[in-house]
């Protein structure tokens, strides 16, 4: 692109109406501040995916092309509103259609719902602090971008960091979309499989519970209750192998920071 072409684009940007530009994000708040207030994502629980477990199997089986679109469907507007329960989602995609297709479908639907909020953020608030942005952020911006692959790869596969906060902070960084989109599908594989494994193996955690929940219902202990929650299902070593690997997609940032003072 020209500096002539660069100057126009910068014009149409700035002729454009202020609401136009916000209007996406806005509208992805007011749908995320809706179905808070309604209560619905309190339905997302371990608990109730159990419970209704069988309800759900049938019907899956008897609309399974339907079932697996408005999964996807679901999955992707839940991570456009950043609604917490996408890991749960991704445990019910497991239970339902099996550890490989509810997977798949749980990793190109998080994605396409990151992409969303990433282009309205962007689109809203990445030009505006581009232009705005001090001395500071120009640096952090431009560290950003030159290790985008390494930095976005990192925080996508240590589960230390909110999802919502990672698909919002790369737009606001100046990372390119296709980088964005790219390292978004390879950075969750890992979590999302196992998360849709550990679904696909629910039923046994199920059971392995309910008896549990039973041998103390019979020795007369008080206080039984049987309660299921995804730390039952993430597991220290899980947490370890995928902070091991989001370390690993460090190691080019960090050789080209030790190797900058020595070049120097």
């Amino acid at each position: 692109m020209t500096g002539q072409d660069t100057g126009t684009a910068m014009q149409g940007r700035a002729r454009r109406p202020a609401w136009r530009r916000f209007l996406p994000l806005a509208v992805i708040l007011l749908a995320t501040v809706a179905v808070l207030a309604s209560g619905a994502h309190r339905y997302l629980t371990l608990d109730d995916l159990v419970a209704s477990r069988g309800r759900l199997a049938g019907w899956v089986s008897a609309n399974r092309a339907f079932a697996l679109m408005a999964f996807g469907l679901v999955y992707v507007v839940a991570v456009t509103l950043s609604i917490p329960g996408a890991s749960l989602l991704t445990v019910a995609g497991g239970l339902l259609f099996g550890g490989v297709l509810g997977g798949s479908v749980a990793v190109v639907s998080a994605t396409l719902g990151a992409t969303l909020l990433f282009l309205a953020a962007g689109s809203s608030f990445g030009d505006l602090l581009r232009d705005r942005a001090g001395p500071f952020v120009a640096r952090l911006r431009k560290g950003f971008e030159e290790g985008a692959v390494s930095y976005m790869l990192f925080l996508r596969l240590v589960p230390a960091f909110p999802f919502w906060a990672v698909n919002l902070a790369p737009a606001l960084l100046g990372i390119p979309l296709r980088t964005y989109v790219w390292t978004t599908a390879v950075g969750i594989l890992p979590g999302t499989f196992a998360f849709a494994f550990a679904g696909a193996g629910l039923d046994s955690v199920a059971l392995a519970q309910k008896q549990a929940y039973e041998r103390c219902l019979a020795s007369g202990v008080q206080g039984c209750a049987m309660h299921l929650s995804l730390s039952q299902l993430v597991t220290p070593q899980l947490i370890g192998a995928l902070a091991a690997l989001g370390l690993v997609a460090l190691i080019p940032v960090l050789m080209r920071r030790w190797r900058a003072p020595r070049q120097g």
